[in-house]
């Protein structure tokens, strides 16, 4: 060109530099392209307008995929997009390799793109080129994804910000790793730092409660939602000049401050800085976006999580009791867990009430004292809510004097009326809650209890021995604003441990009522702790081991709530300790309008003599058992009483069983003919105890009968059933 000539044409200039043009319509379809673009996807060397498929033929269809992601990422950015596509044939195999750059352009009405370009062929790189350092294809591209999907699974389980922001310093990004992290948050017009990695305590300084409109690269990010990336000091120092002195002195020489972004909202801003030169190109831009993109994600989770928990330790604090003070001779531990779903908070709840008449609210003393354990249905905030109005009806009952039946069918109508009583109450919505009331008196250690539909209590006695206490209930409450909640009144031995708990402590993990059970009594019965130790073993041994930091087979298994009381009676010194081995204990009324009790009584003995030697001495107690409180119950009009009483070391020891009642009248041998139905209850004591006798009392009398293990123990099977047959009795 000769001075003073016109310059060429552009696309003269691009032909001569072998680089070709074209310009995409999303809207209408269509790619046009000029010769020279034409000639390297392989057409013919004029000018064209092709359809997408078309362009698409000639195209990898990994790099296809590609190009759209990052026209998405230029317009997002505001930036020039750059791809590498490898270009075919029509036989589908590679023929050269091209690099594109373009501007890219989003219509808003027309919801299209309008992105105009250049071509031209560029070297594949020989091989050994770090892939982490070339184009988007080939094996840094499944490199980048591999990391994408290991990032975003190890963001996805963060469930606090301090974890988040752990995976995040701890992630290793294909080819191009920073050094420093820092993630900034917003309060009010102002920077704050969330976390920082990479840097020295107190480096954060400066940095701290910054001005929005300060110039600096965050606040910028913050201000308009747009990425800023400096791939030198020297464009950071002259883009940021006034607090370009502030970064300076960490030697770092490239940076990318990227918008955290949830549901259109700037939450903040994410750091990433490098001790070597980056170029930024659009595939480690759209790395770094993805990245922001799942950290955004992430630690809006875990603020959510976080806020959850801050509302469910409030709830749980204010309307879980604290347990009252030391009370003379009684110890009292509690636990509560909540469900692992939603705000973690339940129906599930317990109380320990002062009751009037001894001391004041805040000195139980030796007076008198309520346990309330319940458990309202559902796991939300109605539940909740429920709740904590239940168990300030039932501590209101119960102060002004109630007894435990009572207060039940009182808190029974008052929660039917709040879930029952409104005519447009959504019938899902109706709730009922079941309820265990225990009043205790530390002096005597009798226990009144009051059962609405909840689990029975359990007593782990002196030697370790673990009984379900069967007590008498109703209908949960809410349900029946008149039913009836029969009183049944047990003793607390000295050195003894009651148990009540909800459901959620037997049946979490897959159990049901009975598997559950066998599961907590081997942890009542194996342990040897204190009581606050029994409780936490309790707990941990049922939604097992804490995994809020990890994955696989220990997850904790929080399917519902779980609430736990214990009570305590401590013995008297040295004696507490004697009987710790030498005495077990049941007692149990049997009433003339209750003979399905003498089936409860049987199972009670049964786990009293639960390592008994012999087995064919527990089946004869249980058959002399069953015989004399049945005989109370068809010849007399009054109730029984039983005692079973286990004295002795293991091997050497000796069961009692007493059963007396209030009738005068004395059993008397009788000489049953052979179809009698009746008449054989003396004649089997006689055969099976080792001793027995009845004692008149001042009103009534007592039977009793003794077997002795060491005897027991050398004696052949089968003597209690042999015996049975013999005499043409049915074994209960």
């Amino acid at each position: 060109m000769r001075t003073g000539e016109p310059p060429p044409a552009v696309g003269e200039i691009l032909a001569a530099l072998a680089t070709g043009l074209w310009h995409w319509n999303t809207a209408t379809g269509l790619v046009t392209v000029d010769a020279e673009a034409a000639r390297l996807l392989g057409l013919p060397s004029e000018r064209a307008t092709l359809s997408q498929a078309q362009v698409r033929a000639r195209l990898h269809p990994v790099d296809w995929n590609e190009i759209s992601g990052v026209i998405q990422l230029a317009v997002a950015e505001g930036t020039l997009g750059e791809v590498r596509v490898r270009i075919m044939d029509d036989l589908g195999r590679v023929v050269r390799v091209g690099r594109s750059r373009f501007h890219a352009s989003f219509d808003r009405e027309k919801r299209s793109y309008e992105v105009t370009g250049s071509l031209q062929e560029v070297t594949e790189p020989v091989p050994g080129t770090s892939a982490g350092r070339t184009a988007v294809t080939g094996d840094w591209r499944r490199s980048r994804e591999a990391f994408l999907l290991d990032a975003g699974r190890a963001l996805a389980e963060a469930r606090s910000t301090a974890e988040v922001l752990r995976v995040a310093a701890g992630l290793s990004m294909p080819g191009f790793s920073p050094d420093g992290l820092a993630v900034f948050g917003v309060t009010g017009d102002r920077l704050t730092i969330i976390g920082h990695h990479g840097h020295q305590p107190g480096d954060e300084g400066p940095f701290t409660h910054m001005a929005l409109d300060t110039d600096y690269p965050a606040a910028e990010v913050v201000r308009t939602g747009r990425a800023v990336y400096l791939s030198s000091p020297e464009k950071y120092k002259d883009r940021y000049p006034v607090t370009w002195p502030l970064a300076a002195h960490f030697d770092r020489q490239s940076w990318a401050f990227l918008p955290l972004t949830v549901a259109g909202r700037t939450m903040g801003a994410w750091m990433a800085a490098f001790t070597y030169p980056v170029a930024f190109t659009p595939d480690e831009r759209s790395v770094l976006t993805t990245v922001a993109r799942m950290l955004a994600q992430a630690l809006s989770r875990a603020e959510a999580a976080e806020s959850a928990r801050e509302l469910t330790d409030g709830l749980q604090r204010s309307m879980l009791p604290k347990l009252g003070p030391e009370i003379p001779g009684m110890r009292v531990a509690a636990r509560y867990v909540p469900t692992g779903g939603g705000l973690q908070v339940g129906g599930d709840w317990y109380d320990m009430i002062p009751l009037p008449g001894g001391t004041s609210r805040t000195e139980f003393g030796g007076g008198r004292f309520a346990l309330v354990i319940g458990d309202v249905q559902g796991h939300d905030v109605r539940a909740a809510g429920l709740m904590g109005q239940l168990r300030i009806a039932l501590r209101a009952y119960a102060s002004e004097g109630h007894r435990p039946d009572a207060v039940l069918s009182r808190a029974s109508r008052f929660l039917h009326g709040m879930t029952f009583g409104a005519l447009d109450e959504d019938p899902s919505d109706l709730r009922f809650a079941t309820c265990l009331y225990v009043e205790v008196d530390p002096a005597s250690g009798l226990l009144d209890i009051a059962r609405a539909g909840h689990p029975d209590p359990a007593i782990r006695m002196t030697d370790g021995t673990v009984l379900a206490r069967p007590t008498a209930g109703g209908l949960p409450l809410g349900i029946d604003p008149d039913a009836d909640y029969p009183t049944t009144r047990i003793t607390l031995e000295p050195g003894e441990t009651m148990l009540i708990c909800t459901d959620g402590l037997i049946e979490t993990g897959g159990h049901d009522l009975e598997t559950g059970w066998k599961r907590i009594r081997s942890i009542l019965e194996e342990h040897d702790g204190d009581l606050e130790g029994l409780a936490d073993a309790l707990v941990q041994a049922v939604h097992g081991p804490s995994s809020h930091h990890t994955t696989g087979p220990l997850a904790d298994r929080r399917e519902d709530d779980i609430a736990v009381l214990l009570l305590h009676r401590q013995g008297d010194g040295h004696a507490d300790t004697a009987l710790r081995t030498t005495v077990r204990r049941t007692v149990l009324s049997v009433a003339q309008a209750e003979p399905e009790r003498v089936g409860v009584a049987r199972q009670q003995l049964r786990e009293l003599l639960h390592d008994w030697a012999s087995e064919d001495q527990v089946d004869s107690a249980v058959l002399l058992l069953s015989e004399t409180l049945t005989n109370v119950l068809v010849h007399t009009d009054a109730d029984a009483l039983l005692l079973a009483e286990v004295r002795g070391e293991p091997g050497d020891r000796r069961v009692r069983v007493e059963v007396t009642d209030t009738s005068d009248d004395l059993p008397h041998r009788r000489s049953p003919g052979e179809l009698a139905s009746s008449g054989r209850g003396l004649m089997l004591i006689e055969l099976l105890a080792q001793a027995w006798g009845v004692d008149p009392r001042g009103e009534g009398k007592s039977i009793w009968f003794e077997l002795y293990e060491s005897e027991g123990a050398v004696e052949s099977g089968g003597g209690s059933v042999e015996v049975a047959v013999a005499l043409d009795v049915e074994l209960p």
